[in-house]
Formats: C-alpha cells, sequence, structure tokens
C-alpha cells in the first residue's frame, strides 16, 4: 500500500532574535525573584529596540530586584556588547516599569486556584528520541548550533540573531528527508556569504546537526535570502517577550492554546499546565500506549481543577481510547499546586528555557518519563 507524501516545515530563532532577547530577559527576572523567594508571583514583559530595554509587568516577591543589573546581563551573556552602538548592553537605557500583582488575581491563586484561565496543550510523538516532531527539533538544533560556533569561535563573524527553518518529507504518518533548511543569520561587515559562509555553515551547522540518512542529498540550502544581514537585532527589529509561542512549543505540529510562557512564575497555568500536558503526553508516548498523543486542559481563574481534560491519540492508540483518557486523569493531578511541586516548578529553572524550545530537551523536568512504567502497568 502506498502512502501519501507530503511536506512539514518549523522555525526556530536563535537566543540574539529580539524577541527571544525579551523571553530571556524577563525569564531572567523570573529566575531572580525565585532564587530569593520561591513564592514570587512573576509576571514580567520586556520590550528592546534600539538603545533601550523597557521591563514592565507585575511582581510581587520578598527579594529585591536589580532589575537593570539582570537585563543588561541577560543581554551581555547573549552577545550584544562592543559591536553595535544602537544595542549593546553597556549603553543601553534600562526603563523598569514594573509594579506589584493585582490584589484581585492574587486572591484566586492564593486559594491554590488557577492563576488565569485559558486553554493548554501538551504534545508527544515518536518521530524522535526526545518525542517530538521533526522538523522543529531539528530546526532548535540548528539555531542551537548557530550560538554555540559563534561563542566559542569556530565562526567569528556570527553575531547574534538568526533564524532556521526546516521542511521535512513524510511518506504516511513517518518521516523521511529533509528537503530543505533555510539560515538567515546576522554576521559581520564583509563576510564572503555565497562561498566562505555558505561553505562554514554546511560543514560546522547542518552536518553536526541533521543526521546523515535523513538529509536528501537533493536538499536544498537557502542562506541569508535577501543578500547580506549585517544589521540585527533590537537595532533592526523592535522584540517583545512572548511573541514566539509556536516557537516555543511544537513548531506549528500540535495545538496551541495561545498562551505565552516566558516571564510567568508557575501559578499561571499558561506556563505550568503547558508543562504538565506535556509530561503526560510524554509519557503516554513513552509508555507505547500510542505513537501520538495530545493532551489538552482548560483552566478557569481561581479555581483548582480543571474545566476539562482531553486525550486525543489521533487513532493511534493500542488501548481503548476512553480508558486511556480516564487514567491519564487518574494519574497525573493537574491542580496547579500539585503541578508545581511534582514538577519542581518553584526553583529558578527558567532562563534556559528562554531559546531553543520548552519541550524535547531532556535536563527539563516535565521532559521525564517517570510515570511510564506505571501507565502501561494499568493497561498489562
Amino acid at each position: 500500500m502506498s502512502h501519501r507524501r507530503w511536506f512539514f516545515s518549523s522555525e526556530s530563532v536563535t537566543e540574539g532574535h529580539p524577541d527571544k532577547v525579551c523571553d530571556a530577559i524577563s525569564d531572567g527576572v523570573l529566575d531572580a525573584a525565585l532564587s530569593g523567594d520561591e513564592l514570587s508571583r512573576v509576571a514580567c514583559e520586556t520590550l528592546v529596540t534600539s538603545r533601550t530595554a523597557i521591563v514592565a509587568g507585575e511582581i510581587t516577591s520578598a527579594h529585591a530586584l536589580d532589575i537593570d543589573g539582570i537585563a543588561r546581563s541577560v543581554i551581555s551573556e547573549i552577545g550584544y556588547v562592543d559591536f553595535d552602538p544602537e544595542f549593546d548592553a553597556n549603553t543601553l537605557e534600562v526603563r523598569n516599569l514594573v509594579h506589584e500583582q493585582s490584589a484581585d488575581i492574587a486572591m484566586g491563586v492564593d486559594q491554590d486556584g488557577a492563576g488565569d484561565q485559558g486553554i493548554m496543550f501538551g504534545y508527544a510523538c515518536t518521530e524522535t528520541e526526545e518525542l517530538m516532531p521533526v522538523p522543529i527539533q531539528l530546526a532548535h538544533r540548528l539555531a542551537e548550533r548557530l550560538a554555540t560556533v559563534r561563542k566559542d569561535g569556530t565562526l567569528p563573524y556570527l553575531r547574534p540573531d538568526g533564524k532556521t527553518q526546516v521542511t521535512v518529507r513524510y511518506s504516511g504518518d513517518q518521516p523521511e528527508a529533509v528537503t530543505s533548511i533555510l539560515i538567515s543569520t546576522h554576521h559581520a561587515p564583509g563576510v564572503d556569504i555565497d562561498t566562505t559562509m555558505r561553505q562554514d555553515l554546511e560543514q560546522e551547522v547542518i552536518k553536526s546537526v541533521i543526521p546523515g540518512e535523513m538529509y536528501d542529498p537533493s536538499a536544498t540550502f537557502y542562506l541569508n535570502p535577501t543578500g547580506r544581514f549585517e544589521i540585527g537585532g533590537p537595532h533592526a527589529d523592535t522584540g517583545l517577550t512572548g511573541r514566539k509561542i509556536i516557537v516555543d512549543t511544537y513548531g506549528g505540529y500540535a495545538r496551541h492554546g495561545g498562551g505565552a510562557f516566558s516571564g510567568k512564575d508557575p501559578t499561571k497555568v499558561d506556563r505550568s499546565a503547558a508543562y504538565a500536558a506535556r509530561h503526560a503526553a510524554k509519557n503516554v508516548v513513552a509508555a507505547g500506549l500510542a505513537s501520538r498523543c495530545e493532551v489538552q486542559l482548560a483552566y478557569a481563574i481561581g479555581r483548582a481543577e480543571p474545566f476539562s481534560i482531553l486525550v486525543d491519540t489521533f487513532g493511534t492508540a493500542n488501548v481503548d481510547p476512553d480508558r486511556l483518557e480516564r487514567t491519564v486523569s487518574e494519574v497525573f493531578d493537574f491542580r496547579p499546586r500539585s503541578i508545581i511541586a511534582r514538577l519542581g516548578l518553584r526553583k529558578p529553572i527558567y532562563r534556559q528555557t528562554a531559546a531553543y524550545g520548552h519541550f524535547g530537551r531532556p535536563q527539563l523536568p516535565w521532559e521525564r518519563t517517570d510515570q511510564a512504567a506505571l501507565l502501561a502497568s494499568v493497561f498489562d
């Protein structure tokens, strides 16, 4: 039986992309607050543009925060130092517009309810070892590799801003090959893009990331399609926290509830429930109960119990779908307080999530498959 061939593309961005600079500052503020007070309430939003970073939002914490210092430190770590006076960690203006959390929101959270209403999705599939879709996983690793070869001096002409995009050919439900790669990368003036940069990126980035068996020999490599990319970062494009939510999750391969993650403490279910949904979906797939799984959770502000829980395996379940949904609801407690405790979300772990995806990275607690054996045992 022949299978239909189809193509799917996902993109990622580097840590120096203006929106990701904002995510990093917001999560840097969150980590600093949690380091001094694990019960901190944080909803931190950042905007960056030429010569300016504006940090705003609602923060209630017993720990005094040096917003100016955090913003400059994060921007410096990313690499915006000493090459562009229009956006430099040492000379830009940092404006602090932070105030305390609304008492009306705090009232519901204080009773262990959700910090907001909304719907959240988590997804997993068997396409990669990390149980992530191939296109977004490869796009992230390409973007991450761009940062690595820039920072370690392998390709010193690279600068922090950049994007990657990967197209994968599927046959039926199986990924077959990478058929195109797009890299747009910020660079120093005077670099030979068509030869030197192209050869360097093919050797140091693409070949080190794309598995040989997945790389179609006829694949197209697009590099900086408009030509030069010497003006980049917040000098070229204003950035905002939370504007890369598809990059942050599954690259468009799975559904998204619309809520951003960065800068939000775990009482905000936009973040913690999305992590819990991924944790549940990943454990279902790791248990061998389905090859694809998506978990949807819905919440009302101030209420602890989800409004609804949906487990969708897209016809790939090896067990009764209705029983599987009931089992997931029994094994995983999706009340915010329980999610926070189970996944250890009051720790300062968030700065690392601000670029290269919140999922498919084994060091993060919601990536554990610690409930897979329990789930499998229910159906023995």
